[in-house]
């Protein structure tokens, strides 16, 4: 491990698959949410929002921070740890911090986070439904909770929460 990497020592080495497993079937829920959102206004939308948020998050973002990871081939809090590892080779952990990755992460999650809230609000001025309003408010619950207090406690537990960026709980 570089010299220059602060680790924080107290942060948890890997997350039970339970966790994983939970934490996952939330992020696909808010994937599926948003994108029931975004087709009260467009099916085509709908179908860029959840090809993006997939695509984005279990790929893309992996590719960019996981594989500079300390939590590379383990278990993170959502397991991308060891999804990075079956698609793409080990990084070098002293690029994690400030990687393009991080850089990127709040735009990705701003738009999964944004679009559709817009795209509801657009929807429900051209026909308001009691559905619509249930889907907007189940969202931005997801929303809130994946963006807030899921963070929260995977930031607290984190080794590499001095190196990253994004991390709430320094």
């Amino acid at each position: 491990m570089s010299n220059n990497v602060k680790l924080y020592e107290e942060g948890q080495e890997n997350t039970s698959t339970l966790n994983v497993i939970i934490g996952n079937i939330i992020m696909i829920l808010w994937f599926a949410v948003g994108t029931l959102a975004c087709a009260f206004l467009s099916r085509i939308v709908a179908i860029i929002y959840l090809t993006y948020s997939i695509v984005m998050i279990y790929f893309v973002m992996r590719k960019l921070v996981c594989t500079n990871c300390y939590y590379y081939g383990k278990n993170c809090s959502m397991g991308w740890g060891k999804l990075a590892s079956l698609f793409f080779k080990k990084g070098d952990i002293s690029k994690f911090k400030g990687c393009g990755g991080q850089k990127l992460a709040p735009v990705v999650y701003g738009v999964i986070s944004i679009i559709p809230i817009i795209l509801i609000i657009i929807s429900l001025v051209k026909a308001f439904t009691l559905t619509k309003i249930a889907v907007l408010v189940v969202f931005l619950l997801i929303t809130v909770y994946t963006n807030v207090i899921s963070r929260k406690t995977s930031c607290s537990k984190c080794k590499m929460r001095y190196e990253c960026s994004g991390c709430i709980v320094k």
